[in-house]
């Protein structure tokens, strides 16, 4: 076994599409960790091993493998870097000494950069900088670098962080320099990444911990299979770790939660996992044989309870609530339909997300916090893939009552477009009452800086990115709580809802496509109450998809016949749907399908809650 001294343990930080993932899958091509014949070597975005984290391209889940490097050992933690996913950040940060701050040639550091990089130097890392895709067109590295440490000069808190190496990168080329290269030199320069792993060995310090003392770790992460059962995951920071050991874990206040024996000890090789007789400190270590789901807690030895303060980690801003399907379709095309199967599922994601919290409401009802839209359709998406069916209601944000003031989230947006379409930002924002911090135009793209309320984010991101045609860079961070104000309402369309069961028709959907933008096609089934079309106005509009030719003895002739020509439908995404949900509707989500829908789906139910919600209130004002 090396000494603890062998063992370098390093995160890799970036703002999202910035080229983390593919650093990482550059160092293990380079490591030898794949034979030259194993298909790892022909992929990309190896560690990226979902299929959601595959389609979208992010990185959703932190995740650890390790490269050798002549004596050295190199524990690689690799973080999301949508702010969506933060907690993963969070809780995994403090299993490393050092960063590597990866960042791209042409943006700069956005606002990803600056949120990890303050975890990460709060936390006191020693950070690398990385300058990736030095081939764009519009690469400016020596702005990009001036930018990096006006960030550093903010955010380090010590001189230490202030003296970091930077090195330049063809991520995808797998070409890493020490200094910056004329485009003579990377163009004709061979795969190297070793300026990178010099760098690791020689400045990311060894993990401070005393080797004979009592076994302390803090619990980072889980992990399970069907084969071992569920897995401890974090780095050791005092003492040893052997088969057989009698531990347990507490909390910050010194509350025992479980214990046990320990099983199986593992590290990772590359990206596989390897058992071993005994860990010391330094090692990144995943654990079987205590079950327990406490992340951010202390796993010691039994005799010698020493916990590490708990993870903090940035509460949600976003609350939903999900609840099993009601729908005319119910149970046709799901696998687990029931209230207690859903429920169950979700508290499962709870213990292993650190980022979501659950709260189960009676037997038919959960209500999940997140951070934001993405990080909630990506749950959405997760489960109705594994074959579960139900309905979701519209996102709310988190209120807070500070001081007898009732408080709600800010956040910080930032924005990149097209200089040409600075004028639909700025339009859009206006409506939604954002307050402009910065506005900067540079290589014919504009970026904006707002100040927004979290409520009026919901479906900001699906509309701009329309309107934009893909043109779009949109990224959030949470800022702070403020107090609540009332604002006007903001414009939006109606739907277009079935006020029919049975199957649609292209001659009924012809007369409807005028109307706006129809969700449905000819020969789909339909129910009442459910949502097939966005309205061009703000009203709703009840129709009826499934109406027919009426049958005469008269022919239909050629030119009513040739006069159906349908426009094709709207597709909408999950995190799209979710933005357009209003307080009365809902989303329907099947393996197969999802649908908006109302809440109420029969006319003369939904006039009557309209009338009660009227009731409502004009009895709370009247009590004042």
């Amino acid at each position: 076994m090396k000494e603890n001294t062998h063992i370098k343990n390093i995160a890799i930080i970036a703002h999202i599409d910035h080229g983390k993932t593919t650093l990482v899958d550059a160092i293990l091509k380079h490591s030898n960790v794949f034979r030259s014949n194993e298909k790892e070597m022909d992929e990309e975005l190896i560690l990226d091993t979902g299929d959601l984290e595959k389609e979208k391209g992010i990185t959703i889940s932190a995740k650890n493998v390790s490269v050798r490097y002549k004596d050295y050992k190199i524990n690689i933690i690799d973080t999301p870097g949508h702010t969506d996913f933060g907690g993963e950040v969070e809780r995994t940060l403090n299993m490393a000494e050092g960063c590597i701050l990866v960042v791209d040639a042409q943006e700069g550091p956005l606002i990803q950069t600056k949120v990890v990089l303050k975890k990460a130097l709060a936390l006191g890392l020693i950070p690398i900088v990385v300058i990736n895709k030095i081939d764009k067109k519009n690469a400016d590295c020596e702005k990009t670098l001036s930018k990096i440490q006006d960030l550093f000069l903010e955010l380090a808190v010590n001189e230490q962080q202030l003296d970091f190496p930077v090195l330049y990168a063809i991520a995808r080329d797998k070409k890493i320099f020490s200094s910056l290269p004329s485009k003579n030199e990377w163009e004709n320069a061979s795969e190297n990444i070793s300026p990178l792993l010099e760098e690791i060995i020689k400045i990311i310090p060894p993990t401070k911990g005393d080797p004979s003392g009592p076994f302390q770790m803090q619990i980072s992460s889980l992990d399970y299979d069907n084969f071992n059962g569920r897995y401890l995951v974090g780095k050791i920071t005092r003492g040893k770790i052997k088969p057989n050991d009698s531990l347990t874990i507490v909390n910050q206040d010194h509350i025992e939660s479980s214990h046990g024996r320990v099983k199986k000890i593992f590290v990772r090789e590359g990206l596989k996992l390897v058992e071993i007789e005994e860990a010391t400190v330094g090692e990144v270590v995943s654990i079987i044989g205590i079950d327990s789901t406490a992340i951010g807690s202390t796993l010691c030895d039994k005799e010698h309870p020493d916990p590490h303060p708990d993870l903090l980690i940035t509460p949600p801003s976003i609350e939903v609530r999900i609840e099993p399907n009601n729908s005319p379709f119910m149970g046709k095309e799901g696998k687990y339909v029931s209230a207690r199967l859903l429920s169950k599922r979700l508290q499962k994601e709870n213990e292993s997300n650190v980022g979501i919290d659950i709260k189960t409401e009676g037997s038919a009802s959960t209500r999940v916090y997140v951070r934001g839209e993405l990080q909630l359709s990506i749950l959405v998406e997760t489960l109705r893939r594994e074959g579960f069916e139900f309905q979701v209601r519209k996102p709310t944000v988190v209120f807070k009552k500070i001081d007898g003031v009732m408080m709600e989230p800010l956040e910080k947006l930032y924005i990149n477009v097209p200089k040409s379409l600075a004028s639909i930002i700025m339009q859009e924002l206006s409506d939604c009452e954002a307050e402009l911090v910065d506005m900067q135009t540079e290589s014919e793209r504009t970026s904006f800086t707002y100040k927004i309320l979290t409520r009026n984010l919901f479906g900001l991101r699906n509309k701009l990115s329309t309107q934009t045609k893909g043109e779009l860079v949109f990224n959030t961070t949470f800022l702070e709580y403020v107090p609540f104000k009332k604002q006007k309402k903001i414009y939006k369309k109606g739907m277009i809802v079935s006020s029919a069961n049975g199957v649609s028709t292209a001659y009924a959907l012809n007369m409807l496509q005028d109307r706006g933008d129809l969700l449905i096609g000819p020969a789909e089934k339909v129910y009442e109450g459910m949502i097939v079309g966005i309205n061009k106005y703000d009203k709703e509009l009840e129709v009826n998809p499934t109406k027919e030719r009426k049958k005469s003895g008269v022919r239909m002739n050629q030119s009513e016949i040739t006069q159906i020509a349908l426009k094709s439908t709207l597709k909408l995404s999950m995190e799209a749907s979710l933005g357009l949900l209003t307080d009365d509707e809902m989303l329907e989500v099947t393996p197969e399908n999802i649908r908006l829908r109302k809440v109420y789906l029969t006319h003369t139910e939904r006039e009557w809650a309209k009338r009660k919600n009227l009731s409502d209130i004009a009895k709370r004002k009247l009590s004042r």
